[in-house]
């Protein structure tokens, strides 16, 4: 008698019912040709794979990235998030509306993050990205260039990149980060080599992990080497290493600069992964506006087939070693590793239930490991320098170097590489300090997820405890800086609307929770009322949500509100900071 298959929590009600490959590559591929998904298409789609065409459908209402009717010649995306908005997107938008909004050759949309926050307010014209202040001469170019031309039919452009990769212009680009240890080109890839070779085992690789304290760096903060072990510690084959490139949260926009600028640091980091816990096959999951980056990856990735570091048999060892790039299909939730797992899998990118975790049942419910992009970076780092040099990095009791986005109120958004324990004054004071010389007001240390701290918190620690300890979180490392003229509950409304629209729609605590506070506290503005209206009823809904949201963009949605209202009632007036 056959044995009963064995039951996934989180993954029975689909498991099984639509086999075959991923169907978003093939959508993708679609838009890529003709720039749209024609109902036509996806009926010949449907009968080439056998699959049903509701299913097809299904996927494509429900990323953004998908188009179902032809785009104009131009498309202008502005973006009216945190760190755009506090540098007057809404004058801008309302601007471009005026110039565009009737113009039948451009369309015209407002969405969510571009990570183009060190050029806020930030908008992209055929997907290649400018500030808002350009965006008229990038759209009267557009029309000028020939036909077909241009990312409307997906291809991405590329950009002349400051310090000479072809990636997206960066306001930091020529800082001098520390962390690469490569003289260069033609010494990098040293420690594959060297495991490649049999100098080094890979138990040693992940000592030195384990031995450096390393954390992930895209929010959760788990233990690198644990992590690692733990999947190389299981029987299931096949493995899967995948790299999260996928960072999509207001003010956080570090993992993009490190793609454009290290990528061989990104892609030896994963590669390592892969020896280490027994995996052929990895990717690097990136969102689609970081086309720039991608041609930077995809680049890289070419380099390293040519040098035979990749292949089915690389480096003459027999080991086969495949790295492939997914685009995402777009929205925020795919940042959260089983959403990510859903949709590369060719369902709808909604979270899993966990356990288990994708280091035991990931990709195809096999042992997966999933790191971001600056976690994969520092590996090759600490294991060429050392767990002890790694350590000696850090300020104080703390230990390594950390990648911290800048942006909002700042002379000088970027990215900065810094000792972790830097202060969160002194990385505002690398960044040129408040714009103006203004007096600040609040900052979210850790992207817009993060509780906003007051002036008084501004010598709290950057790691992972003590800024937890202060009340917020480290997050994905993003620093967002606001002057004390700026309407903190405005801004946190702000950050709410974008967790609500970003919502995945799976679990109704974050559905409903996070579209009913926005409608309340929307209100609450507009009459003009105070914080005191309604911290009760929002201290209720972010307990519930806290405590119910399946995921951690529901949980942590409406954390910045919350920690408004208490900076508001700890303030002498009890009132909101309109000064």
């Amino acid at each position: 008698m056959a044995e009963a298959p064995v039951r996934v929590p989180g993954v029975e009600a689909r498991a099984g019912k639509f086999p075959g490959p991923s169907l978003i590559p093939a959508l993708t591929a679609i838009q890529e040709r003709v720039g749209w998904l024609p109902r036509e298409e996806l009926v010949a789609l449907a009968r080439d794979v056998h699959r049903p065409l509701y299913e097809i459908e299904g996927l494509v209402s429900f990323y953004p990235h998908f188009r179902t009717s032809a785009p104009e010649r131009v498309q202008l995306r502005v973006c009216h998030d945190l760190s755009c908005w506090l540098r007057g997107a809404d004058a801008g938008i309302a601007t471009l509306r005026d110039r565009y909004g009737e113009d039948p050759g451009v369309e015209l949309v407002e969405g969510s993050c571009l990570g183009r926050c060190d050029i806020a307010p930030a908008c992209a014209v055929n997907e290649a990205p400018v500030s808002m202040d350009g965006a008229g001469s990038a759209v009267e170019a557009a029309r000028q260039a020939p036909a077909g031309q241009g990312s409307q039919n997906g291809h991405h452009p590329a950009a002349a990149h400051p310090n000479g990769h072809r990636g997206a212009p960066s306001a930091s680009a020529a800082v001098s980060w520390p962390n690469d240890p490569y003289a260069g080109p033609d010494d990098r890839y040293g420690v594959l080599r060297s495991v490649l070779a049999g100098d080094m085992d890979t138990a040693q690789v992940i000592a030195e992990l384990n031995g450096a304290g390393l954390r992930g760096m895209g929010g959760a903060g788990f233990p690198t080497g644990r992590k690692w072990d733990l999947v190389a510690a299981q029987d299931a084959t096949p493995k899967y290493v995948i790299c999260n490139a996928d960072e999509s949260e207001p003010g956080t926009f570090k993992d993009r600069e490190i793609l454009a600028t290290q990528p061989h640091l990104v892609l030896e980091g994963l590669l390592l992964g892969m020896v280490a816990v027994g995996a052929e096959e990895g990717w690097v999951f990136i969102r689609h506006e970081y086309g720039p980056e991608e041609s930077v990856i995809r680049g890289e990735i070419e380099r390293l087939s040519a040098a035979g570091l990749i292949g089915p048999d690389a480096a003459g060892t027999g080991r086969r070693l495949m790295v492939e790039v997914f685009t995402s299909p777009g929205g925020y939730i795919l940042g959260e590793e089983s959403a990510l797992l859903e949709c590369m899998e060719g369902h709808r990118g909604e979270p899993r239930n966990k356990p288990p975790f994708p280091g035991v049942f990931g990709l195809h419910g096999k042992p997966t490991l999933i790191n971001s992009v600056e976690t994969f970076a520092h590996v090759p780092v600490i294991v060429r320098r050392g767990a002890g040099w790694w350590n000696d990095q850090g300020k104080g009791a703390h230990a390594g170097l950390k990648f911290f986005a800048v942006s909002g109120h700042v002379e000088r958004p970027g990215v900065y590489c810094v000792p972790m324990g830097t202060s969160a004054r002194e990385l505002l004071d690398l960044a040129g300090g408040v714009s103006g010389g203004r007096p600040l007001g609040a900052i979210q240390p850790g992207g817009a997820s993060s509780n906003f701290l007051g002036p008084g918190q501004l010598d709290v620690e950057l790691d992972f405890g003590t800024v937890r300890d202060a009340g917020s979180m480290l997050g994905s490392g993003a620093l967002v800086v606001m002057a004390q003229d700026t309407d903190l509950l405005a801004a946190a409304v702000n950050v709410l609307r974008f967790f609500r629209d970003e919502s995945c729609g799976k679990c109704v605590p974050c559905r409903v929770g996070s579209a009913k506070a926005h409608s309340m506290l929307s209100d609450l503005l507009t009459a003009g009322g105070g914080p005191g209206d309604v911290t009760d009823r929002v201290g209720e809904l972010e307990e519930v949500m806290r405590r119910t949201s399946i995921c951690g963009l529901g949980q942590v949605a409406l954390g910045p509100v919350a920690s408004v209202l208490r900076l508001a009632s700890t303030s002498s007036d009890g009132g909101r900071d309109e000064s």
